[in-house]
């Protein structure tokens, strides 16, 4: 019998012991939702883990709000695409790297009736003018991701300020992520501003075409910033920093360039040399 017991006893030491190990082995990326969205993170994963058994918990968000998920300390990684958030961060000594990963573009989707005639130019402020100018309906993230900062900073350029915006029937801010404003303007026949990879896996375009695209203020470049362990002491950043540095390899970044939809590469590996 007590040898019976012992027995047992060393069995739940040693499950306790691998969960306690598998456990380790797991982080959370707080990541923007066009990763996600598109695709890209479903793909590239179950590689990671393959090669190094650490499993990464995604916590999809807009930019802003995974970025006060990490600030919180709720997150052991961050996976943004908002230059100006992203540096706001650092200076606020919540990160100790911050590296590119990879670029694709915004590009602004509308109406294939275009009722703002901007359809096949590549000037995003002035499409944004004269969609103001027409009052063509135009959907909003209004989320405080990367996306929604990129299209009020265009706006900002465009003469139009948050306040103005809100005032208007044909601004519609819902608030939400790429994929609620891009079945929002399906729905409504409306303009919106797009990451190319979400527009790529989108399936519900409906009348929605690409109508602005090229224009250099449209880049839109991915970082994955490590935590700074000064102040995110409890976060697994050994493991973090496995996942952040695989990104940046030749076999991540690879791994990044091979993602395609419908034969369209959607995003463009950029560690070795950043937009």
């Amino acid at each position: 019998m007590i040898r019976i017991i012992r027995s047992i006893l060393t069995l739940a030491a040693v499950i306790a012991i691998n969960a306690s190990s598998a456990a380790e082995q797991s982080i959370v990326l707080a990541s923007t939702t066009s990763v996600e969205a598109s695709g890209l993170l479903a793909n590239i994963l179950p590689q990671f883990t393959a090669k190094t058994g650490i499993t990464v918990n995604v916590v999809a968000q807009g930019t802003g709000k995974a970025i006060d998920t990490a600030r919180r300390g709720d997150a052991d990684l961050l996976l943004v695409h908002d230059p100006e958030a992203e540096q706001q961060f650092m200076d606020e000594g919540h990160g100790s790297t911050r590296r590119q990963i990879s670029w694709n573009d915004f590009v602004i989707v509308g109406p294939s009736a275009d009722p703002a005639q901007v359809k096949g130019g590549s000037d995003s402020v002035a499409a944004l003018k004269s969609i103001a100018a027409t009052q063509a309906p135009f959907v909003s993230r209004g989320d405080k991701s990367g996306t929604n900062a990129a299209e009020l900073r265009l706006w900002k350029i465009a003469g139009r300020t948050p306040d103005q915006l809100n005032r208007e029937k044909w601004y519609r801010d819902i608030g939400g992520g790429m994929g609620q404003a891009l079945n929002a303007a399906s729905a409504m026949d409306a303009y919106t501003l797009t990451d190319r990879g979400t527009w790529l896996s989108f399936n519900n375009k409906g009348s929605l075409i690409v109508v602005i695209e090229g224009d250099p203020r449209l880049l839109n470049r991915y970082d994955v910033i490590e935590l700074s362990p000064q102040k995110h002491a409890d976060s697994k950043l050994a493991a973090a920093k496995v996942f952040a540095d695989w990104l940046v390899s030749p076999e991540g970044q690879k791994a990044i360039g091979e993602y395609q939809m419908n034969g369209q590469k959607l995003f463009n590996p950029s560690s070795a040399s950043p937009k």
